[in-house]
This record gives structure tokens, C-alpha cells and sequence, in this order.
């Protein structure tokens, strides 16, 4: 499932010519090496939370600054959609605990 939501951010963003690559994608939005997305897509593993985390922080602050332009409003109300999608694979993968 995580596979799934980073491989479609991905997809969005190359589409929106936001990112140019694997490489760009893996480094600047995952916080990951260049060849993270790479052997991400070639193995059976799945991202890491922290990736996942970084990636839906980085597509929040990205529409927060993209929404007070008018025309950018539909492109920040997507990447907000996505950022709120992998915020909850995270949420979901999160431990519970006590504090006591």
C-alpha cells in the first residue's frame, strides 16, 4: 500500500513536470538517495515510514505555498490530498502508548 501511494505521488509529480526523475523524486521529496526509488521499484520491499513521513510533510508545505497563488489553487488542493493519503499510512503504522 505504501509502494503504491509513493509510486503514485511520483507519478503526479513527473506528470506536473515538478520533478524530473527517480533521482530528483528519491532526494528531494522521499529525503532518500538518488537511487531510492530505483531499487524501490525493482524490489518486493516496501518505503520506509520515514520516507513516507518526509514525503507527505514535503507535499503539505509545497501546497501551502503553491494555495495563495490562484493559479496553482487545484494543483495545492491535490498535493494536499496526497499529503493527507500518506499522513495516514503513517498514522496507521504509528504505535500506541500510555503515557502514564
Amino acid at each position: 500500500m505504501k509502494k503504491d501511494t509513493i509510486l503514485e505521488v511520483f507519478g503526479y509529480l513527473k506528470s506536473k513536470q515538478i520533478v524530473s526523475g527517480e533521482s530528483d523524486f528519491s532526494e528531494h521529496w522521499l529525503g532518500c538517495s538518488e537511487s531510492y526509488m530505483r531499487k524501490l521499484r525493482s524490489s518486493q520491499s516496501e518505503p520506509s515510514l520515514g520516507a513516507v513521513a518526509i514525503c507527505a510533510s514535503r507535499l503539505q508545505n509545497a501546497a501551502e505555498q503553491l494555495e495563495v497563488l490562484p493559479r496553482y489553487q487545484p494543483l495545492a488542493k491535490q498535493l494536499t490530498s496526497m499529503s493527507i493519503k500518506c499522513r495516514s499510512l503513517v498514522d496507521a503504522e504509528s504505535v500506541e502508548f500510555e503515557l502514564s
